[in-house]
């Protein structure tokens, strides 16, 4: 279909043409070029990470992460459940496996009392997690004190799946920098977009260098092609990257934007009895990449969702648990039914960085209606 209002469409902010052109100008038109040095730089600035690696997805940067940290066969990983399966099926690529979390009811983010019954359960067993894979989900950031803590005290990597939280912030601190690496997605209905792309983040420069040479075939140092291990066609394209640098210049307003979206919803729907929203942690800050809501009235998701569908209106439910997907149906989890019941109850709502008051309005009426009858 068609939709007259999407859910989270691209929005160009005109300066991406300048930084495209000059690539076709120098006919830069490569997984090569001036623009991929400089959007890396870009993006290590602004998110005070050390280094940064452009790449052709967030699902490409979570697998380099595991690679770069040494995860293989038999490697247990530990991973939100409460997610897209971009998250979890890296940890296949490797043969690792992948034990699910349950999340807590206020970010709806991974639980860290899960997580240590989890962590505990392994240790016991002489089976020691190799990494936690945590989500900022919808651009929300999980409780970074509590995970770190567990994630110190049991010598355990963290990688941040920060792919929708671009310009959100834990205390100060943006997210994809507090854990071993962090990864940001630039997919098309991302907060800014390179068409497609992702990134690497982090303040290790052997972790940066070896993501780097993984996501370039993995190319000897040698006068011909040699090559001494598998290495992955995941670098970004100049191209890309282009567009890349000319959406970083619009990011701060695109946040604002989003946060504005939300703000809207809440004041339009927060007195209707049964509705909850997601919630900033203490020191949180989040780019309310999507407005997200949790309904407990007699009113389901889904006739929420075809309701606005009728009016050509794109919404979507929030992510069924990776624990609940018949690819997972084997796989450990740990926790209670927080994320299943945030499944069954929550819904997203459109919020565009172009989105009007006006538009607000008519999607929450919707809401409004349903509910009242």
């Amino acid at each position: 279909m068609n939709y007259r209002i999407w859910l989270s469409p691209p929005h160009m902010g005109g300066g991406e043409l300048k930084y495209v052109q000059e690539a076709f100008n120098s006919n830069w038109i490569a997984p090569a070029g001036p623009n991929i040095g400089h959007f890396e730089n870009e993006l290590a600035q602004y998110t005070d990470a050390k280094y940064a690696v452009a790449l052709a997805s967030g699902t490409a940067a979570i697998h380099l992460a595991l690679c770069a940290l040494g995860v293989g066969k038999g490697d247990i990983v530990l991973c939100q459940s409460l997610t897209f399966v971009a998250t979890a099926n890296p940890i296949l690529y490797l043969g690792a496996t992948p034990v699910f979390i349950d999340s807590e009811p206020k970010t709806w983010n991974i639980c860290p009392q899960a997580l240590e019954t989890a962590v505990t359960y392994y240790i016991k067993r002489n089976q020691k997690p190799k990494a936690l894979i945590c989500v900022h989900l919808y651009g929300m950031p999980c409780l970074m004190n509590e995970l770190l803590a567990i994630c110190d005290k049991y010598g355990i990597a963290l990688i941040e799946d920060a792919a929708e939280a671009l310009g959100s912030t834990y205390r100060g601190k943006h997210l994809g920098t507090f854990g071993k690496a962090g990864i940001i997605s630039f997919n098309g209905n991302k907060i800014i977009t390179t068409s497609g792309g992702g990134a690497l983040l982090s303040d290790s420069k052997t972790l940066t260098d070896k993501a780097r040479f993984l996501a370039t075939q993995a190319k000897d140092p040698a006068t011909y092609f040699q090559h001494s291990e598998a290495g992955y066609n995941y670098a970004m394209s100049n191209v890309c990257a282009g567009i890349g640098r000319g959406q970083m210049e619009v990011l701060n307003e695109r946040v604002a934007a989003r946060r504005s979206n939300f703000n809207r919803y809440q004041q339009y729907l927060a007195a209707i009895p049964g509705i909850s929203f997601q919630e900033e942690p203490a020191g949180g800050y989040s780019n309310r990449w999507l407005t997200a809501l949790q309904l407990t009235s007699n009113v389901a998701p889904e006739e929420i969702r075809l309701a606005l569908f009728e009016k050509g209106i794109e919404s979507r439910r929030v992510w069924k648990p990776m624990h609940l997907q018949p690819l997972y149906k084997s796989a450990p989890y740990f926790g209670g039914n927080v994320a299943e019941n945030l499944f069954e109850n929550g819904i997203c709502l459109p919020s565009g960085s172009q989105l009007t008051e006006q538009e607000v309005t008519e999607i929450s009426n919707v809401i409004i209606e349903l509910v009242e009858k």
